[in-house]
């Protein structure tokens, strides 16, 4: 089956939002790289497993898991890389499947018309065939990929509106991530008031949705830039040759949505901890003062801790125990206060 000779067949075409060959993309470009993701995802399996490869770019990665049994759906954003990619699935009997697609701009929520490399993921999967499978069953498939570095934070806080709401990807299952971060994000995300200067909102929101595993780290200078003029390069930017990058597993959490948190009011729960976060120092009780009309100190009561209790000093289990307690109380028509409620939760 083919796409990438006619990429406008999964979107409208004209002017629309496109992929930009300015945009800085990191790529795997060592084969001991490769070898080593493919023996960490894959062990001992000889089974037929899916991987959703975002942005392969030369290959190198996509190669080592096709020779490893796997099966590959190579989502590319840089046309440049696309007749590459296609030559490695001559010999595969079917085993890869080449996409003209931008994994982390999936369901932009500015829409307008659409043009790949830009494409919502209803119009993918359908494509591919992938049937959404229920929150509670596994994974339906794994994705591989690494973070664009200029847009970083915003691409996790997309991943974490769209878990949260069970949209895009999330909307076919509780979708796998693995992902290349940089070392100073994948601290934030896994911190906790053991780290408070690292401890903020992010990290909350991550691991209260997912399984949080750190699977391996590599040095920047084991991966390859794309510049402008069409060529594979390596960094020289002295601030990214002293970063590692860490390749993290994202697992969201069976049991997310089998309590008072759901789709439907997880924007409540990203606003209260946007809402604490922002005087992360301040105690809890003056945040809930703001936050609700039900009185602070029976709110703390309820979730056995002190009226000195402060931002920082609460894990993340504890932010989620404080909205289902606020949430669930009957005793009030308003549980909730709203001086500027934000619609957009990504920042």
């Amino acid at each position: 089956m083919e796409f990438v000779d006619d990429v406008t067949t999964l979107g409208n075409t004209g002017t629309g939002l496109r992929g930009c060959r300015s945009e800085t993309k990191r790529y795997i470009t060592s084969p001991r790289v490769a070898e080593t993701l493919v023996r960490i995802l894959r062990g001992k399996r000889k089974s037929c497993q899916l991987f959703l490869e975002c942005n392969p770019g030369p290959g190198i990665l996509t190669r080592a898991l096709l020779e490893s049994g796997a099966k590959v759906i190579a989502l590319e954003s840089d046309k440049t890389f696309i007749p590459q990619l296609k030559s490695l699935g001559k010999k595969v009997n079917g085993r890869l499947e080449v996409v003209y697609c931008d994994f982390f701009k999936l369901d932009p929520r500015s829409r307008g018309i659409l043009t790949p490399p830009i494409m919502t993921s209803d119009m993918l999967f359908q494509y591919l065939g992938i049937e959404a499978q229920p929150w509670s069953k596994g994974a339906p498939l794994k994705a591989i990929g690494i973070l664009p570095p200029k847009n970083e934070r915003n691409a996790l806080w997309k991943l974490l509106h769209d878990l949260y709401s069970c949209t895009s990807v999330y909307k076919y299952g509780r979708v796998e991530l693995n992902l290349f971060i940089t070392e100073k994000e994948c601290r934030k995300i896994m911190a906790n008031p053991q780290n408070p200067g690292l401890y903020q909102a992010l990290s909350v929101l991550c691991q209260i949705a997912c399984g949080i595993k750190l699977l391996h780290t590599e040095s920047c200078l084991s991966f390859g830039t794309y510049t402008a003029n069409g060529q594979l390069a390596k960094q020289k930017h002295r601030e990214s040759l002293e970063q590692n990058l860490c390749f993290i597993q994202l697992t969201p959490h069976k049991d997310l949505f089998t309590g008072t948190l759901t789709p439907f009011n997880y924007d409540v729960f990203f606003h209260m901890l946007r809402q604490c976060f922002m005087k992360r120092g301040a105690k809890l009780i003056d945040h809930l003062h703001s936050l609700s009309p039900i009185d602070a100190m029976h709110i703390l009561k309820q979730i056995k801790k002190n009226k000195d209790v402060k931002v920082i000093d609460m894990y993340p289990e504890d932010f989620q125990n404080l909205f289902e307690t606020i949430e669930c109380y009957k005793d009030d028509n308003y549980k909730w206060l709203y001086d500027d409620f934000m619609e957009d939760v990504i920042i």
